[in-house]
């Protein structure tokens, strides 16, 4: 007996849909307005980019800081130490592994902060300052 063809259907998102919210199993894509962890950390395992679509963004980086206005996408590598904040009213979007999503999630429910460090740890970051 064979299995039956799992039907795969692309996600679209276009404009008066709301912010764009899509996860698969490797690749998830959200649309945010609100600043990023203030705080330096490397992510070891997982790639990470922005995509702007209005504002600005101001990414730092160990070795100084660069402004991201609507059209710029930033890249970063694994392994690259970051942060990230909103310098004026944006709307971008997150490109990030599953895995990134969920540090998200509990970052975001996290009501000891005396818990960052494991939590980041849990999920192959680290903060770097």
């Amino acid at each position: 007996m064979t299995a039956s063809p799992v039907l795969l259907e692309p996600t679209i998102v276009g404009p008066g849909f709301g912010p764009a919210s899509v996860a698969g199993d490797t690749l998830v894509i959200r649309e945010w307005s609100d600043s990023g962890p203030s705080y330096l950390h490397i992510h070891h395992s997982d790639d990470e980019a922005w995509h702007v679509l209005e504002g600005r963004l101001r990414f730092r980086f160990r070795h100084g800081e660069v402004d991201a206005a609507a059209g710029t996408t930033v890249f970063v590598p694994a392994g690259l130490a970051h942060a990230y904040r909103v310098t004026e009213p944006s709307r971008y979007l997150i490109f990030l592994t599953p895995r990134l999503d969920r540090l998200i999630a509990r970052l975001r429910s996290l009501e000891d902060r005396s818990q960052l460090r494991s939590t980041l740890a849990e999920f192959d970051t680290e903060l770097v300052e």
